[in-house]
């Protein structure tokens, strides 16, 4: 018998028990959320069945979708001109009378001593120990694109 098609599994989220829901949840995503009703969750699900499925956007493409609705929205989230570095770029910063070389990854990310990070803050996290704003640990806060 062959597999359900996309469409099936997406028309077939409705009728499922929120156990269901949850056990499909959790095949597909690593953590659950805080707060939730059941929109949400097939809301979601939908959206990573299709992803997994078709493929996910480009980060370009995401980035690009992020400074759009940055720039029409009339809601301001905070999200501020983000900090675009080149791959390969390297940022130093001593702490401790250490010094940190981390580098830009060709996918956006930063790597030090063999660990990669999702962002600058992430990293300033793991050298200090406590919640510091990436760019200003790195001495790049006002830097724009």
């Amino acid at each position: 018998m062959n597999p359900p098609t996309l469409a099936a599994r997406l028309a077939a989220l409705p009728t499922l028990s929120m156990p269901q829901l949850w056990r499909l949840w959790d095949e597909h995503v690593p953590r659950r959320p805080q707060r939730v009703d059941r929109r949400y969750l097939e809301a979601r699900l939908a959206y990573r069945l299709q992803e997994a499925a078709l493929g996910g956007l480009p980060r370009e493409i995401k980035e690009y979708l992020a400074d759009c609705g940055e720039q029409h929205s009339k809601l301001k989230t905070g999200r501020g001109p983000e900090l675009r570095l080149m791959p390969g770029t390297v940022l130093v910063r001593e702490w401790d009378a250490r010094e940190y070389r981390v580098t830009v990854t060709g996918d956006g990310r930063y790597a030090l001593d063999g660990q990669t990070y999702k962002s600058l803050s992430a990293v300033a996290r793991a050298i200090t120990g406590a919640h510091w704003s990436g760019p200003a640990f790195f001495g790049l806060k006002g830097a724009r694109k």
